[in-house]
């Protein structure tokens, strides 16, 4: 049996060996770091993704060994394969650089900013973009494009608003699910994401559309407008299931639990399992079980220091040590006096309700008190 063939591919002057047919897009990704080009509509386990977003464009200032010419223009790293000798350059082209912004410029023409509302505020990768390749104001002069809201079930809720058209909610539903419901309807700036005649997105397997969503254009039901991510904990979590691989991320505030997701790489895709297939997870582990007695804790899930997530790493009662209490500590171990219980003189909040288990976004009418 032959042994696979090999080609050098200098990606931002670091030289690295990829098999034949490896897209420039992933060879930067073996490089790691600010070298990887960001992609919105790529995703690796989804087939026929990539090409549509153009943020990805690399310049490629030499071909390859046997014809060393540069392509004449930008190519999108995420659909264009390496040669041999193939030279690229990223962050260190000022063409790459200038472009970007520019595509970053359209793609936020009609996106509201409503990161402050924005249940995908914190891992949302257009936020990421704008801050990285962003301009601080916009040129577009006119009225941005509106959407009548769909209902498409009662997990998932869609804001035509803010998306990208990025199609991979498409190709998610397409190869997970045995029938698709939704797709792009009309053209040019009319173009959405919607249902044929008001259908909801029923099948077992439909939530994965909200991990592969980059912007918050699809969002968890369960989980709206009860909490932002940076004050939650990720832990790793499984749990025997018939459907899926029942491995996750649970997403804990102390004991609560308020939102399931998939496990996912530093590229924001859904980890593979032991077997090498995607973790997709099924509606049951993502929408029901929503109680630590669910699942089998393995620990904390590891977060990239720069994220606003990482910073709520914080000790608790779920797969972490707790640690020493400071005032037992030091007062012979007696437990601190409570001078003031603030639920009773404020009036406004109520301990016992969990807001995880709330059906639906959290609201004032949940903590409205009789006064008699």
């Amino acid at each position: 049996m032959s042994e696979q063939q090999l080609f050098k591919v200098t990606i931002d002057n670091i030289t690295i060996e990829v098999p034949a047919g490896t897209t420039i897009l992933n060879a930067a990704r073996k490089i790691g770091g600010d070298v990887a080009p960001p992609a919105m509509c790529y995703y690796s386990k989804l087939e026929g993704s990539g090409g549509k977003c153009r943020t990805c464009l690399v310049e490629v200032s030499k071909g390859s060994e046997k014809d060393p010419r540069p392509m004449p223009k930008l190519v999108a790293s995420c659909r264009t394969t390496v040669m041999d000798g193939m030279e690229v350059k990223n962050i260190t082209s000022e063409k790459v650089i200038d472009a970007r912004a520019g595509v970053v410029e359209f793609l936020l023409l009609n996106h509201p900013l409503d990161c402050p509302i924005c249940d995908q505020a914190g891992e949302c990768h257009l936020q990421d973009l704008s801050y990285e390749h962003g301009k601080e104001g916009t040129r577009y002069e006119f009225q941005r494009r509106t959407f009548k809201k769909h209902d498409i079930g009662p997990y998932i809720q869609l804001h035509m608003t803010r998306c990208i058209l990025c199609y991979r909610c498409v190709f998610t539903a397409d190869q997970l699910t045995k029938k698709r419901e939704h797709g792009i309807l009309d053209r040019g700036d009319h173009a959405e994401i919607a249902t044929f005649i008001e259908k909801s997105l029923d099948n077992d397997f439909i939530g994965n559309v909200i991990d592969v969503c980059p912007v918050g254009a699809l969002t968890d039901k369960t989980f709206r407008f009860k909490n932002r991510v940076w004050f939650l904990k990720p832990v790793d979590a499984h749990r025997d299931c018939t459907t899926c691989c029942g491995k996750v991320t649970l997403w804990n505030r102390g004991d609560e639990v308020f939102r399931v997701t998939a496990r996912k790489d530093e590229w924001g895709e859904v980890e593979n399992t032991e077997d090498g297939k995607p973790g997709w997870i099924c509606n049951t582990c993502r929408f029901e079980k929503k109680k630590t007695s669910d699942w089998v804790i393995e620990g904390p899930r590891l977060i990239n220091r720069h994220s606003v997530i990482s910073q709520g790493h914080y000790a608790g009662k779920v797969g972490t040590h707790v640690p020493t209490e400071t005032f037992e500590a030091v007062n012979d171990g007696r437990q601190p006096q409570l001078l003031m219980d603030i639920h009773s003189v404020s009036e406004v909040n109520k301990p016992e309700v969990q807001l995880s288990l709330i059906d639906g976004p959290a609201h004032s009418q949940v903590f409205n008190q009789n006064k008699d």
